[in-house]
């Protein structure tokens, strides 16, 4: 059987000028960056945003477990087949994070027969957006720490800067430094730290700006510090928001690829759904629906995560309308929610499976408070059963949910036929899209709303930290904006012990974070991390390049 890298190399590409034709997209439109991927031009973003939209597809997923569950090889793998079907399709997707790729799940490029390529590329260095956003981060640090050095004209409090460095890498050593040592010339010594970049506010704004003049207006609203007498500091105080919007001219372009078979992919951000949004760009997505009759997008994790935030802040602050939300389910994730060990999943275990497949019931039933038709779509798994496989699909009819078995991963598009016929008859249903709360509700409701309608929780439990965060928060008017809470992706609950559906528990809300910029208030719940660590064995010792430049053992 050949590894994902191995099909991937073994594909042969189109030139990345025949992919942008099959959406209508002139060579003058397209900065390329080799022969097989490139950035789509401001020209073209400002010609395609009148006309008509496409059908807008979200695929989501169950509560996964630690190894992944499918969910993007299932985006490209319906892509293939709605194109397959000859229905003018892209897909918009998020790009990789290093941190997944050298720790332990892996990469965000697809799977098996059902990836985006060039893969090595993309789940590498791709177009260097991750490292702008890296650089636009800290370089407000930077400014923020020399502004301190050079005499603190603002009267930043040191003890209250919210602001952290970041790192496109899984490193726990970082996540709580101390800065400044060495006397004067190095700086003011004091606490300091680093999150992932995905997790910066930094990426949440890129993937939210509308064009460059919106991005620089929200990088200069990044709430940075508060000064000794309580007063908000910003990143436009320090002047940075220019320089860092500078970084990020090219980032903020969408870039194009392709599928194994051809099919257009925008891929552009790369939010996590567990410590931030969990979605694509808007600028992505709102382009592949002015270029196709159908964007098939994803949100990280389950939908108790990605889905959540995709509705309540990318469709709201958007203004997006999705057709249908398509459900990603695997026997193994829910045998896994029936408390098998990541390790004996590959062994048939109805009971199991039995006990877990109320998970699945939680995820349908909340994506239907959002007005949104939903398909079901059971991702197989070389080691799943007839007998696990047909339990599924039996549960699915006695919820009255649509259905479909998807085998992308080994057949590609061609897999996915009946999972596309599915889709589109489910976005010729009528849509009534509403997000799951009002937006004037206090801070504590909109988390309540969550707490209680998405995760099943009887309550929602605040630390002295969170109460005097939220305090702060509306004391800036700034209530009004919706909530991107961080908590496990492998529970409903923000204890990841707490597996298929749990009940008669509280959230814990241990702090709140304004981020400004971005335009929504950040809740850590639970032991959420916003720098993960590298598991015992790094998926990184099993990759290396060869005297040629070919990389091998990236999955």
């Amino acid at each position: 059987m050949l590894s994902d890298i191995e099909i991937a190399q073994q594909a042969k590409a189109e030139p990345i000028v025949n992919i942008a034709k099959k959406l209508g997209i002139d060579e003058d439109c397209l900065e390329f960056y080799g022969r097989y991927k490139a950035k789509l031009s401001e020209e073209l973003i400002r010609e395609k945003s009148q006309g008509a939209d496409g059908k807008l597809i979200l695929v989501t997923a169950i509560n996964p477990t630690p190894a992944g569950e499918g969910k993007t090889t299932t985006s490209v793998g319906l892509g293939d087949a709605l194109s397959c079907m000859g229905k003018k399709t892209v897909i918009a997707l998020r790009e990789p994070s290093l941190g997944p790729v050298f720790g332990v799940k892996g990469g965000a490029a697809g799977g098996g027969y059902a990836q985006v390529i060039p893969m090595e590329d993309i789940n590498l260095h791709f177009t260097g957006d991750m490292h702008a956003i890296t650089a636009a981060n800290n370089l407000l640090c930077a400014m923020l720490d020399n502004h301190i050095q050079q005499g603190n004209s603002l009267g930043i409090d040191v003890k209250k800067i919210l602001i952290k460095r970041c790192l496109d890498m899984n490193d726990r050593e970082l996540r709580n430094i101390v800065a400044g040592l060495g006397g004067r010339v190095n700086g003011v010594p004091r606490e300091d730290g680093f999150i992932i970049t995905v997790a910066s506010e930094v990426m949440a704004i890129l993937c939210l700006a509308s064009d460059i003049t919106d991005l620089k207006e929200r990088l200069g609203r990044i709430l940075v510090a508060y000064t000794f007498d309580g007063t908000p500091v910003y990143a436009c105080d320090l002047k940075a928001n220019g320089a860092m919007a500078a970084l990020l001219k090219d980032a903020i372009k969408p870039n194009l690829v392709q599928t194994l078979e051809g099919t257009p992919a925008i891929m552009h951000g790369g939010p996590f759904a567990n410590i931030a949004h969990g979605c694509n760009s808007v600028r992505a997505t709102k382009l592949g629906l002015k270029l196709a009759d159908y964007c098939v997008t994803e949100a990280g994790f389950g939908s108790d995560l990605g889905a959540e935030k995709f509705f309540d802040i990318k469709c709201r602050k958007a203004g997006l309308r999705p057709s249908a939300v398509v459900l990603v389910a695997t026997v193994r994730a829910l045998k896994y929610n029936g408390g098998v060990p990541k390790t004996e999943l590959g062994n048939e275990n109805l009971e199991a499976l039995e006990k877990g497949i109320v998970n699945l019931g939680v995820h349908i039933e909340n994506m239907h408070k959002y007005g949104v038709p939903v398909v079901v779509a059971i991702n197989r798994f070389g080691a799943d059963t007839d007998a696990e496989l047909s339990f599924i699909e039996n549960y699915c009819k006695q919820l009255g949910a649509d259905f479909a078995l998807s085998e992308v991963f080994a057949k590609g598009g061609k897999g996915g036929i009946e999972l596309a016929e599915k889709v589109v008859a489910a976005a010729e249903k009528p849509s009534d899209f509403r997000p799951l709360y009002d937006i004037e509700l206090s801070v504590k409701e909109k988390i309540a709303c969550v707490a209680k309608n998405i995760y099943g929780a009887d309550g929602v439990i605040y630390t002295t930290a969170a109460e005097k965060a939220i305090a702060e928060i509306e004391k800036l008017n700034t209530g009004d904006l919706p909530v991107c809470i961080a908590k496990t992706q492998y529970s409903l609950s923000d204890d990841p012990s707490l597996l298929g559906k749990p009940q008669g528990f509280n959230i814990t809300v241990r702090d709140v974070r304004l981020s400004n910029g971005a335009g929504f208030v950040v809740v850590y719940t639970g032991d959420i991390m916003t720098m993960p660590g590298l598991p015992k064995v790094p998926a990184a010792e099993k990759i290396d390049v060869d005297s040629e430049g070919r990389i091998t053992g990236l999955f």
